[in-house]
């Protein structure tokens, strides 16, 4: 009843691939660098100097100051004019 009629037919193989992982390590170096930075701030240290002076007046010149007339009382005698 069923007889050969010819030839066979072949088809291509069909593949099933399997994929399987090991995993490798390899390894990746970040370096990091800590910098220690000291900055230099300048700050003011106001020093105070005392200085004394001796003035000497003459008592012979009378009360009549340093210009002459008596508007001038007492004025003779400061430092600084």
């Amino acid at each position: 009843m069923y007889g050969c009629v010819g030839s066979p037919i072949c088809c291509p193989p069909q593949y099933c691939v399997r994929n399987y992982y090991t995993p490798r390590v390899i390894p990746v170096i970040h370096p990091v660098v800590n910098v220690n930075r000291y900055n230099v701030v300048n700050v003011p240290q106001h020093i105070y100097q005392p200085m004394s002076t001796n003035v000497v007046v003459d008592p012979g010149q009378g009360y009549a100051g340093y210009g002459g007339y008596a508007g001038n009382v007492g004025y003779r005698n400061r430092l600084f004019f």
